[in-house]
């Protein structure tokens, strides 16, 4: 992004310095640039005897250096919003004072914080655009309490909410990719959402006739403590695979929600499997009086700005919109999810197969000896087993809206869900399978079955 010096005026520290911190970290400029720096950027450093040569030296260098590299093209089909959300009007007021244009980023910071007023990070962001406009001779030169003001934990918290939408709209997602753990998503489940901790954003895709697309994103916070939950109380977000298991009406909810709240299944089964314990965890909206929380904020849950939450609240399906949640994602094509999906359709297929031919004796291979079937009257695996040969027994099951969501941390797992309909049955069952990979071969270790 080029920052022109243009009409750009030079300030003392006083004047907006702490727009220049804000800004410059965002934007990925050093706080201490030269004068095509944002406003504030000015320090003793560049005051100092041959402080301006060095200064022109290295610029000089740097522009050398950036003109030896080729320009990045940005990813025109993956856009943050539309140019009426709120956050898409804040980029843009940065993007205008990046371009040295401050009165017109002034003016659109004015409008943005009418609009919205509870939007902290826009006040900063307007309070220190004006701060900007003091004539240097009335700017205020006490450093020692601008750096106490740097120091301060709210505005270390506005500072890295604004360092990661700013990422968010360097970093984009390259087209036509999906996120690594979604192999194969059936046409029932219209949406997808992954969240991406590390960048405090949320993806939303939709899912239709050519497969996943990207849809919309938004700046999103997690936990106080991190993410990767362990125990109840631990202020820590889950990672994993998980669904949307209700739609909470703002009504029945306190003000501390927001807009309304979508439970998700943790703990899963794999959670339940490794001892992590705790509930509760929402995706959820914010109090009246706060547009966006802290990137580490929540007791756990993620929570959403109240105009996003309400976009993505029309467009879930309880029960059928899978959630994940990691560190970082990984984007890749659709041939390499299918790819990475076929080695596990091959065991799901033999695992049917065996099953329809009844031959218990490899069927039994598939399960691990500590599977559980979720159930109303819980059975031990032998009675499953024989079960499952019943059910299968003479007739012709087909396998439907077939779902793959992959999870690899210290295992690699696979949930899948698919509908079950024998010939000549107008309605079937649902299954979500919860397998785990050893020593090369996919092992059963939890099972719901509903229908």
């Amino acid at each position: 992004m080029a920052h022109p010096q243009g009409n750009r005026r030079r300030l003392t520290p006083g004047a907006g310095a702490l727009a220049g911190v804000l800004l410059a970290a965002s934007l990925g400029l050093p706080a201490h640039a030269a004068p095509a720096a944002p406003p504030g950027a000015a320090t003793a450093k560049a005051a100092a005897p041959g402080g301006a040569a060095r200064n022109k030296a290295k610029a000089g260098t740097r522009a050398k250096a950036k003109a030896s590299r080729p320009a990045r093209k940005a990813a025109a089909s993956a856009p943050i919003q539309a140019a009426g959300n709120a956050e898409a009007r804040l980029i843009a007021v940065y993007e205008l004072f990046g371009r040295g244009r401050s009165r017109e980023a002034l003016a659109k910071a004015r409008e943005l914080v009418h609009a919205h007023p509870n939007f902290q990070l826009a006040q900063l962001v307007y309070g220190d655009l004006l701060a900007a406009q003091v004539p240097p001779a009335h700017a205020l030169s006490d450093t020692a309490n601008i750096a106490r003001l740097r120091g301060n934990p709210a505005l270390a918290d506005l500072h890295e909410e604004s360092r990661r939408r700013l990422q968010a709209l360097r970093d984009r997602p390259p087209p036509g990719t999906v996120p690594s753990q979604f192999l194969a998503l059936s046409t029932r489940s219209r949406h997808a959402i992954a969240v991406d901790a590390s960048r405090s954003r949320l993806y939303l895709l939709e899912n239709g006739a050519n497969g996943l697309r990207l849809v919309a994103d938004y700046y999103i916070s997690v936990g106080k403590s991190g993410i990767d939950k362990v125990v109840e109380g631990d202020a820590r977000t889950p990672l994993g695979v998980y669904h949307i298991t209700s739609n909470l009406d703002p009504r029945s909810l306190r003000d501390f929600y927001g807009a309304g709240a979508l439970p998700i299944n943790y703990p899963n089964a794999y959670d339940q499997r490794r001892g992590r314990t705790g509930s509760g965890i929402w995706l959820h909206g914010t109090p009246p009086q706060q547009y966006a929380r802290a990137p580490l904020a929540s007791d756990g849950c993620v929570v959403m700005a109240n105009p996003d939450l309400q976009q993505l609240i029309r467009r879930i399906q309880v029960g059928a919109t899978p959630v994940v949640i990691a560190h970082s994602l990984e984007w890749i094509t659709p041939p390499q999810a299918q790819t990475e999906a076929r080695d596990f359709g091959e065991a799901l297929a033999s695992w049917r197969e065996a099953r329809d031919n009844g031959d218990i004796d490899r069927l039994a291979r598939f399960y691990l000896p500590d599977f559980q079937q979720e159930k109303k009257n819980p059975a031990d695996r032998n009675s499953i087993l024989r079960n499952e040969m019943a059910y299968g027994k003479g007739r012709n099951i087909r396998l439907k809206d077939i779902s793959y969501l992959r999870w690899k941390d210290r295992d690699d797992t696979m949930v899948a869900t698919f509908g079950e309909v024998a010939d000549g049955e107008k309605k079937g069952r649902t299954r979500r399978q919860y397998w785990m990979r050893q020593h090369g071969e996919w092992k059963l270790f939890h099972e719901r079955v509903s229908g």
